[in-house]
């Protein structure tokens, strides 16, 4: 079985498992039917996306019961949170709402329902992934195959469809009789009347929703709040220092210069740009409160972070970048405890230090050519991430014996062969 069909596979069923549930509970607390679903189908995208994280990433923790519920809470409630606070800034309506619950946090996470997503993550990763793996694989590969594809392309259109009602396009279509020819007014009446369905569909389930995107705020500050720009420069100025760090760390403890790279250009450390700036889009509004709760919150979130680093980079590369085997009370020597505390504490070091001076220093930048410049270095970052991916890629085929195919993989071999990648990534180790 391929591993992307089964991934589709699950998420498809996790989503219409999920669909179901939050259907059936609304329908005995209303005594009436009620779609709870964003989209026209039955799926709930926030299940499938979560069911298919924890799978991804703790399949490996099965024996492990208290850790798979850990971890299947903290990253089932991050999706959750993320998805609650996304439908509200479109739709300018709350989803659902926790708010009666004890320990609640902006109504849309609760430690009842991180609890309840734990429980499930451990269902599904001992019970419910095998049981729908062997139901895959009960149908024909080629009929397989192209059902996943037919549910992923009704999937995208339906995305599409939710996604211009809520940004307000049913009422910027043309007329039908403004069209130029019979093919343009077809063309209007279909979108019309998808968007319509579509826009009436979720006024039932949320009739104070709204469709329509209210004026921008402009500013005369650059990267000015948590938006696109503050994030990306956090990224950046994140992944130098993470680098510098972690060199300097080595040449204290081993007694060794050694990089600590994570891309062939530059140093930069992606694991510690993107951990700075998820930090502050989840924390950024919580910024002001108590240190206890930025520790807290920083040792969860960091220790939940690294470890899916540790199996993305392990399984997409099959290459260790770190192993904390050695050291006290770590878990399959992909995170510990000692440093899920050191997250805990630069959590709190960050938005109690170091963020307001570089929130201040970045906004200094003028605006026009600030946003240029980030673009720029944006398109950089990516050259950067894909090449080096493509170096991964290949240094781990060598490693099999496989000959280049094509120029790009020949360009590859010869720009960064295995004496370059081991001086990029002295401490990777491969895996089979």
């Amino acid at each position: 079985m391929h591993v992307f069909d089964l991934a589709l596979w699950l998420f498809f069923c996790y989503s219409f498992l999920g669909w179901l549930a939050e259907t059936a509970l609304a329908a005995v607390r209303t005594r009436k039917y009620v779609d709870r679903s964003l989209l026209f189908g039955p799926v709930c995208v926030v299940y499938g996306a979560a069911g298919l994280l924890i799978s991804a990433s703790l399949g490996e923790l099965s024996g492990s019961w208290f850790f798979l519920f850990l971890g299947s809470a903290i990253y089932a409630t991050v999706v959750e949170w993320l998805a609650g606070h996304m439908l509200e800034k479109l739709t300018h309506t709350r989803w659902w709402d926790y708010s009666g619950h004890r320990w609640n946090l902006d109504g849309y996470i609760s430690l009842r329902s991180s609890a309840l997503w734990g429980l499930l993550g451990l269902a599904l990763v001992r019970w419910g992934n095998p049981l729908l793996a062997g139901l895959y694989e009960l149908l024909p590969p080629l009929a397989g195959r192209i059902l996943l594809w037919v549910l992923l392309a009704v999937l995208a259109l339906d995305i599409l469809a939710t996604g211009l009602t809520l940004g307000g396009v049913s009422g910027k279509l043309p007329r039908v009789e403004a069209a130029g020819n019979r093919l343009a007014a077809l063309t209007v009446r279909m979108g019309t009347w998808v968007l319509g369905k579509t826009e009436g569909r979720i006024r039932k389930a949320h009739p104070e929703a709204t469709f329509r995107a209210g004026p921008r705020e402009r500013s005369a500050v650059f990267a000015q709040g948590c938006g696109f720009y503050k994030l990306f420069w956090l990224f950046l100025i994140g992944a130098f220092l993470g680098d510098v760090t972690e060199t300097i760390f080595c040449r204290v403890t081993v007694g060794v210069w050694m990089s600590r790279s994570s891309v062939v250009w530059g140093p930069f450390s992606i694991v510690w740009g993107l951990a700075m700036a998820l930090a502050t889009l989840l924390l950024y509004q919580y910024k002001d409160r108590p240190v206890s709760f930025l520790f807290v919150a920083g040792t969860l979130l960091g220790g939940a972070y690294e470890y899916l680093c540790s199996v993305f980079t392990e399984v997409v590369f099959g290459t260790v970048f770190w192993d904390y085997s050695h050291i006290p009370f770590n878990l399959g020597g992909r995170v510990n405890l000692l440093y899920c505390f050191f997250w805990g504490f630069a959590a709190v070091a960050w938005f109690r230090i170091f963020y307001p001076k570089l929130s201040a220093l970045i906004e200094r930048l003028p605006k026009r050519p600030g946003q240029i410049l980030t673009w720029a270095l944006a398109a950089f970052f990516l050259c950067d991430i894909a090449v080096s991916a493509g170096a991964l890629a290949r240094c781990d085929a060598r490693a099999r014996g496989e000959a280049p195919q094509s120029a790009w993989e020949e360009y590859l071999d010869d720009h960064y062969p295995d004496e370059r990648m081991n001086e990029i990534y002295p401490a990777a180790v491969r895996i089979d």
